[in-house]
């Protein structure tokens, strides 16, 4: 959006600098110069409502806002033209912000031509009368350049829209990858959840049921039911603990890659280093630690980098997690996020290291090698 401001304001100054070539300080340069300013101002609205606009919408659909800018357009596209006897000065203001409007796809295309066929046609003639009028030498670069970049400020304007389409449909598709692959997983959970339960339960329903209809012909064997029974329970118990435990032994490996995509999906530029021999990291104090400092560069860092590290030194294993500071961080905030992580580095005999300044913020854990790691 601040392109196309830049456009505006770029193609003022070219008509002002055009009228200073002529000694034209007098008012004007100042309607054309001041005049510009206040009408490339006053499409702010119109590209906050295009930005903020709802797909099949009509352009007009909430023509009261856009009054006022249409408006502060034609009042300084006649005030230039008057003074300057420049049609495409005149014209340019009205035909740039009925481009502004949320036209569909193909009406806008057809407009973007139409408006640059009109105000090429009006450059051509202006070159022939407007240009003499303001004593211009109608073949001098000064004259033909900025009527060439007005012809073409409609044209760059589309362009720059499009771009910021593509550029939020990005965003979106990103947004609906991350909550897709999380949608997903919960629903792998939910199914394993689902398998496991259903089956202990209903062995158990039937183990009870069954000691119910022999607990007044046989006792003992009702009894052995119950035992069954009490047996399918625990199994149900240790399949859970089981199932939990093999989610959250996630390889090392795959856990800072699935932090990597994830802080891919929010639009951070993330980058992995990680050590060959990773699979023979401690995951069960690691594991947690990568979790944790994903989520603390996702809820407190700036969002546009991050670096991750998993390597192998001699003192032990070493991982490193550094961001662009954004805002304030847990060790700012005394949080108790850190703290956790400093607990777990001391169970693991290991030491947490936390550096923060104005541009970066760092987390490192290192801990201690264990006697399967011994060469």
């Amino acid at each position: 959006m601040t392109a196309i401001l830049f456009f505006e304001v770029v193609i003022v100054g070219l008509w002002a600098a055009a009228l200073l070539e002529v000694d034209r300080r007098d008012a004007t340069l100042a309607v054309v110069t001041v005049g510009g300013l206040v009408w490339s101002a006053s499409t702010v609205p119109l590209l906050l409502d295009y930005r903020h606009r709802v797909e099949g919408t009509a352009a007009l659909a909430h023509w009261r806002r856009l009054i006022a800018p249409l408006l502060v357009a034609v009042a300084y596209g006649v005030a230039a033209g008057v003074v300057t006897g420049v049609w495409v000065i005149a014209v340019l203001p009205v035909l740039q912000s009925l481009v502004l409007l949320n036209w569909q796809p193909g009406v806008r295309l057809r407009i973007v031509l139409a408006v640059t066929v009109v105000l090429g046609l009006l450059a051509f003639i202006d070159g022939r009368m407007g240009a003499i009028a303001l004593s211009i030498d109608p073949d001098a670069p000064n004259w033909w350049f900025p009527a060439a970049y007005t012809a073409l400020l409609p044209a760059m304007t589309v362009v720059s829209l499009w771009w910021w389409d593509v550029l939020l449909t990005l965003d979106r598709a990103r947004a609906s990858e991350a909550r897709l692959a999380a949608t997903q997983e919960r629903l792998r959970v939910a199914t394993d959840v689902h398998d496991l339960q259903g089956h202990h339960l209903q062995v158990i329903a039937l183990q009870l049921e069954l000691a119910e209809r022999l607990m007044e012909r046989d006792p003992p064997a009702a009894l052995e039911q119950l035992r069954a029974s009490r047996i399918s329970v625990d199994e149900a118990r240790q399949g859970t603990r089981d199932l939990v435990l093999r989610f959250r032994s996630v390889p090392l490996g795959d856990e800072l890659a699935n932090a990597v995509d994830l802080l891919r999906a929010a639009g951070t530029s993330a980058e992995l280093t990680v050590d060959p021999d990773a699979a023979k990291a401690p995951a069960s104090v690691l594991g947690p630690v990568i979790r944790e400092t994903t989520t603390n560069v996702l809820r407190h860092g700036a969002g546009t980098w991050a670096r991750l590290s998993l390597t192998r030194t001699a003192e032990g294993w070493r991982y490193a997690i550094s961001n662009d500071a954004g805002g304030e961080h847990p060790a700012d905030q005394g949080g108790s996020g850190l703290d956790g992580l400093r607990r777990r580095a001391a169970d693991a005999g290991g030491v947490l290291d936390v550096r923060s300044d104005k541009q970066e913020f760092t987390v490192v854990m290192t801990i201690p090698l264990g006697p399967e790691d011994a060469p």
